[in-house]
C-alpha cells in the first residue's frame, strides 16, 4: 500500500487529504496507520519531517469520526502531549486541516499565554486536546481538566520531553489516564530512558521505525570548519556574504548567545531574529512567520526552542556552537534537506569542541569533511583529536579540500 486512497479512512478525511494534494504515503505512515486503525498501541521511532504527525492524526480522527457525539466539558476524548509550544501548535493545525470536514473540536494549550481562553475552550468541550506538559498540569491542578475520558493518548517527541526535564509531569499525566486506552509514543531516538517510559505506557505495541539518525544525516551535505572561538562571529559574517545561503538556521547553546548573534547580524545588515525560551509566545511566532515568509534571512535558535520548527526551504544549517549531545546535532541538521531538497550543514569547531565533534562522528558513523580554505582556519585545532584521544592524525579523504577556487565549499549542492 503506497497511497492514501488505499486506506480505509473516513471519506471526509480522505477529502481533506486530497485538498492538500497528498497522495503518497511516507514510510512511517505506511507502517503506522494500518495497525493504529486496528486499535493497536504503537512505538514509533521517527524524526520531524518524516510525516509522523499525519501517521497518528489520521487514525485518531478516523476513530473519533465514527462516533463523534458532543464533546464533554473539561473531559477530552483524546490527548496529545508535545514538548514545545511550536510543536503543539503545529499538531493542532494539522488536526484542523485533516479534520476540516468533520464535526470535531480540538484545542491547544501551552504556557506563555493567558490561561483564561484555554479554560473557556475546555469548559465548552473539545474532542482532542493538544498540550505541553506544564500548562496541562496547571489546568489539571486547578480543576479545569479531567483525563478520565481519554480514549487515545499520544506522546510525541518523547526523547526531547525527557531532555527538557518533563519526566515527572509525564508520569503525573499518565497516572490520571484510564487504564483502558490506545497509546502511541513517538521518539526520534530510543535511549534507555525512553524505552523504559514506553515499557510502562504501552501494551503489546507495534514498533515501527523510519529514517533512523544514521541514514537521515546522509541526506545532508555536512562540513566542519575549524576556527578559534573568538573568530566565529567573523567567520559567520564571511559565510553570509555568500548569497546562495538564502535561508539559514543558526544554532547556539544558550539564549544569550542567540541574542548576541542576532544583534551582530542585524548590525551587519543581515535581516535576522532569535528564538529561545525567554521570548514570549507572540515574539516566537512572529520570528517564525518572518523566517517562513522570507522577511528575515537568518533565524538564530537554541535546541529547545527549535524543536518542532518545520520550515520549508532552509538551505543551510550553521552550528555556531556544537551541541553537547550528539543526537541534538542530528536534529539540528535535519532542519534542512527536507522533502527531497538539497541542504548543507556547516559546523564551527573550536579547540574546546574537538572532542564533541569526535563524539558526533561516532554517533552518525561517518567523518564530517573538513573545509580548510577559509580565512580563519586553525590548523592546530584540526590536528588535535581532543583530550580524550591523541593518536596519529587522521588521513584526509579525497575531495575534502576545495578543488575549484572559484566555488566556496559552503554553497548549495554537493561539492565536486
Amino acid at each position: 500500500m503506497t497511497d492514501f486512497a488505499g486506506l480505509e479512512l473516513a471519506q471526509p478525511i480522505l477529502r481533506a487529504i486530497a485538498d492538500e494534494g497528498y497522495t503518497t504515503l511516507t514510510p512511517i505512515q505506511r507502517k503506522s496507520i494500518p495497525p493504529l486503525l486496528e486499535g493497536r498501541d504503537l512505538l514509533g521511532v521517527a524524526q520531524t519531517g518524516t510525516g509522523k504527525t499525519a501517521a497518528f492524526a489520521l487514525p485518531l480522527l478516523h476513530r473519533l469520526a465514527e462516533n463523534a457525539g458532543k464533546p464533554h466539558s473539561r473531559r477530552p476524548r483524546a490527548l496529545i502531549v508535545a514538548p514545545t509550544r511550536e510543536l503543539a501548535g503545529q499538531i493542532c493545525d494539522s488536526l484542523r486541516t485533516y479534520g476540516r470536514y468533520l464535526r470535531l473540536r480540538s484545542a491547544v494549550v501551552f504556557g506563555g499565554t493567558s490561561i483564561r481562553p484555554q479554560i473557556r475552550a475546555l469548559a465548552h468541550g473539545v474532542h482532542v486536546l493538544v498540550a505541553t506538559p506544564g500548562r496541562l498540569i496547571d489546568l489539571m491542578n486547578q480543576g479545569h481538566l479531567r483525563l478520565d475520558a481519554v480514549e487515545v493518548f499520544i506522546l510525541d517527541e518523547a526523547d526531547r520531553m525527557l531532555d527538557m526535564g518533563f519526566i515527572r509531569d509525564v508520569r503525573k499525566i499518565t497516572a490520571a489516564l484510564p487504564d483502558r486506552r490506545q497509546t502511541m509514543l513517538f521518539s526520534a531516538t530510543m535511549p534507555k530512558s525512553v524505552q523504559g517510559l514506553a515499557d510502562g505506557l504501552l501494551s503489546d505495541p507495534v514498533r515501527v521505525e523510519a529514517a533512523p539518525s544514521a541514514t537521515t544525516v546522509e541526506k545532508v551535505d555536512q562540513r566542519v570548519l575549524f576556527v578559534p572561538k573568538d573568530k566565529k562571529r567573523a567567520l559567520l559574517g564571511e559565510l553570509l556574504n555568500d548569497k546562495s545561503i538564502e535561508r539559514v538556521l543558526i544554532f547556539t547553546r544558550t539564549k544569550h548567545g542567540a541574542n548576541r548573534i542576532a544583534r551582530h547580524l542585524h548590525h551587519s545588515g543581515i535581516q535576522s531574529d532569535a528564538i529561545h525560551g525567554n521570548k514570549t509566545q507572540n515574539a516566537r511566532q512572529r520570528a517564525l512567520e518572518d523566517f517562513r515568509s522570507g522577511r528575515i534571512r537568518a533565524l538564530v535558535a537554541t535546541d529547545i526552542a527549535a524543536r518542532g520548527i518545520d520550515v520549508e526551504g532552509v538551505t543551510h544549517v550553521i552550528n555556531f556552537e556544537l551541541p553537547n549531545d550528539p543526537e541534538s546535532y542530528v536534529h539540528r541538521i535535519g532542519r534542512t534537506a527536507r522533502a527531497g531538497a538539497a541542504g548543507i550543514a556547516i559546523s564551527f569547531c573550536d579547540h574546546d569542541e574537538r572532542a564533541t565533534l569526535r563524539d558526533i562522528e561516532k554517533t552518525i558513523r561517518q567523518s564530517v569533511p573538513v573545509i580548510e580554505d577559509h580565512p580563519y582556519h586553525a590548523a592546530g585545532i584540526a590536528n588535535d583529536p581532543g583530550p580524550a584521544k591523541r593518536g596519529p592524525q587522521r588521513k584526509k579523504r579525497p575531495g575534502q579540500r576545495r578543488r575549484n577556487p572559484q566555488r566556496p565549499r559552503w554553497t548549495a549542492g554537493k561539492a565536486a
